[in-house]
């Protein structure tokens, strides 16, 4: 039996959403990233929400965290209830959503117990622990809130795209709601980190004031390559985490208004829909239509996203770095994207990859990839030099750097 000897500069804290494993798809495999390489020279902890059925993925952290403690996420709130929350609760009722007494408890006493050098909140949601805890952890610990996603400008971008509809309705009503309190959640933290420069100038458009970095997402050019590259036809590929709303938003929006332009062209054309928690909306459109097929959660995205020609990221909504796109760029597959889905890649348009906003031209950028063979191996190769610059250590070296720096200016 092999034992790791535990030597650290550090003592860090991760909380997190969503359990973030080895497989995991999505933005978790970022935690999962920054707790495997930090764990390298540093003590790590977590504690993260999981959905039933997902601890046993628990098992690819061990060797990574000294102590690790999970809580399942907390179940729908009722209409009701969130009625009441809304007029009466004190944080807005879309951060209730992942709200845990049990969670908060334990955060509480695992600092208390610990004496971490820092916690890091990974995800908006999770910044509101610190936030309720800012008088109860200790005062010489460095609090820092990860943000994957600005939720304020979420529910406005939302609320342009769908209008007066209800989901555009709702999303304002959100919107209302988050625009005071996630900034002041925001600035009772020592750091904010995000994935873009474009995210942390959103974040400085709305409080000029907060202090606030960029930590790149990353890839494991090893395990997406070019060698499992094997196209089996006319395939088009999705992938995502359905659990978030701008994935199931990208897959409608292409399916109902750039998918039948590509039909029209390319009969035999399939399109993947890869991913875990797809709503009724997503599986309907399997059984509606034979071209489509919808997995759910798979153990390894490759198997799906190395048999299609081509990765289309038409999302609308939503903020952070989208991971999928490094993932197919590693693997030497064409991407075309909305130039909101290739945000934070220091890329070239129409070299690396390809980018169009509406319709008509997405569809007319999709064709040309799946007929031009000599288009589609030229981006391919060009898109994994891409990759190549985005290796987890990368972005992990630039985080620790930063820990270091805000726990030595702490302590002075």
């Amino acid at each position: 039996m092999t034992l790791k000897i535990w030597v650290s500069v550090l003592k860090v804290l991760f909380v997190c959403k969503e359990l973030p494993h080895a497989r995991v798809v999505g933005g978790p495999i970022i935690v999962y990233n920054r707790v495997k390489h930090l764990s390298s020279r540093h003590e790590v902890h977590l504690l993260s929400f999981y959905h039933p059925g997902m601890e046993k993925y628990a098992d690819s952290l061990k060797p990574f965290c000294r102590r690790l403690e999970l809580v399942e996420i907390p179940k729908e709130r009722s209409l009701p209830r969130k009625i009441y929350d809304y007029f009466f609760a004190d944080r807005p009722v879309y951060m209730l959503k992942l709200y845990s007494p049990e969670l908060e408890a334990r955060l509480e006493q695992m600092a208390s117990q610990e004496a971490y050098d820092c916690i890091i909140a990974e995800y908006s949601f999770m910044g509101q622990y610190l936030h309720a805890l800012k008088d109860r952890l200790p005062r010489e610990t460095v609090k820092v809130i990860s943000v994957h996603e600005c939720y304020t400008d979420a529910r406005l971008k939302v609320f342009k795209v769908k209008g007066f509809s209800w989901e555009g309705l709702k999303a304002y009503l959100h919107y209302r709601q988050l625009r005071k309190y996630e900034f002041e959640m925001y600035r009772s933290a020592d750091k904010i980190l995000t994935l873009t420069r474009e995210d942390r100038q959103v974040l400085l458009s709305y409080a000029p004031d907060l202090r606030v970095n960029v930590i790149p997402h990353g890839v494991d050019v090893e395990h997406f390559h070019p060698k499992h590259w094997k196209p089996e036809g006319n395939v088009i590929c999705y992938l995502g985490n359905f659990g978030h709303e701008p994935n199931v938003d990208a897959v409608l929006y292409f399916y109902r208004e750039i998918y039948p332009l590509i039909k029209r062209e390319i009969p035999d054309v399939k399109f993947y829909v890869v991913g875990k928690d797809p709503p009724p909306e997503i599986k309907s459109l399997e059984a509606a239509d034979g071209s489509v097929k919808v997995t759910g959660y798979v153990e390894d995205v490759r198997s799906y996203l190395c048999a299609s020609r081509v990765m289309v990221v038409p999302v609308r909504l939503g903020g952070g770095f989208r991971g999928k796109t490094l993932e197919a760029l590693a693997c030497g597959i064409p991407l075309v994207s909305t130039r909101l889905g290739v945000e934070g890649l220091e890329g070239r348009e129409d070299v690396d990859y390809l980018v169009a906003d509406n319709p008509k031209d997405f569809a007319e950028k999709t064709i040309a990839v799946l007929k031009d063979e000599k288009l589609a191996l030229r981006l391919s190769a060009n898109g994994r030099k891409l990759a190549e610059a985005y290796s987890w250590q990368r972005g992990v070296e630039k985080l620790e750097k930063l820990l270091l720096k805000l726990v030595g200016e702490k302590g002075k």
